[in-house]
């Protein structure tokens, strides 16, 4: 692959930041507007935006992002919303760490790389709002290019109706893009999100996929936007109906627990995490989906 995919490159860049944009100021909307339950006294949350910058070994630019986080809202505890474009060449530990693609023809002899993409974490005050991950990516070296993402909820109490509401809006972000998507994708989440040394799925599951390439670009980036789309429509309405109810003690133990049980996952498994880290972008902001508080017992 000999085209460098300048004007490709950069419209994905663009889009993951519209979507950061757009989700940024729909959670900042959610922390406005809760005017009744538990915290909705206190003052609404505001993201913290810092911006990341990476450098290759040589000290050139590396390219960089954004790392906005929001701690100690009256609706999310913690959340953060990284939206990044990084180059550079991938040394040998990067490349075993790629989610996708591992030895690729003529990467030993050119190892360049570029990859964009936006990635989002929340952890919930209320027991009740369910914990939720998403993230879109595309890569790209001179041998291969590919898009990957989807979101996953986790909910430490579940409720079949939310559960159901964040699937059914999953398919019909899909289900445009062809009817076999939504399955195929819901397994693949299935599959990712189980944790072995635990016997059991990290949450209720939802959509992803990695290394995906028809051969058409435009096809496959109209997918990955959908796949960004669907979140906000998926998440906001459980928000939106759990945040003013009231919980115990029981409640916020459960929570803390099954953060723990994230942690496990994201420390132990998530691919994501470890290529963020051997490629030397900025540990704060690869680690950014990490609790503010668990426990295990």
């Amino acid at each position: 692959m000999t085209d460098d995919f300048d004007t490709q490159k950069q419209r994905a860049s663009t889009w993951f930041r519209e979507l950061r944009d757009q989700i940024v100021d729909a959670f900042e909307g959610l922390e406005d507007s809760h005017y009744a339950g538990p915290l909705s006294d206190a003052a609404p949350g505001r993201f913290d935006v810092t911006e990341t910058r990476r450098t290759s070994e040589d000290g050139s630019d590396a390219g960089g992002g954004l790392m906005s986080v929001m701690r100690g809202g009256r609706v999310f505890e913690k959340i953060g919303v990284n939206v990044s474009t990084v180059y550079g060449t991938l040394g040998e530990r990067a490349q075993n760490a790629m989610a996708a693609r591992k030895g690729i023809p003529g990467m030993k002899a050119d190892p360049r790389f570029w990859a964009s993409g936006i990635s989002l974490v929340a952890h919930m005050q209320n027991p009740h709002c369910p914990a939720v991950h998403m993230n879109t990516r595309m890569f790209w070296t001179p041998h291969a290019w590919w898009f990957g993402g989807g979101s996953d909820l986790n909910p430490c109490i579940e409720y079949a109706e939310d559960t159901q509401h964040f699937h059914d809006t999953q398919k019909q972000h899909l289900d445009p893009h062809g009817t076999a998507h939504y399955p195929r994708l819901k397994d693949w989440a299935d599959e990712y999100f189980y944790i072995p040394h635990r016997n059991r799925a990290r949450g209720v599951g939802g959509i992803f996929m990695d290394d995906h390439n028809t051969g058409d670009w435009e096809t496959d980036f109209a997918l990955t936007q959908d796949i960004g789309r669907a979140f906000l429509p998926a998440f906001v309405p459980l928000v939106e109906k759990r945040r003013a109810q009231d919980w115990s003690e029981a409640d916020k133990e459960a929570q803390l627990v099954h953060r723990g049980l994230y942690a496990e996952y994201n420390l132990v498994y998530d691919r994501g995490t470890k290529f963020g880290l051997e490629t030397g972008h900025d540990a704060n902001a690869v680690l950014m989906s990490l609790p503010p508080l668990a426990k295990w017992i």
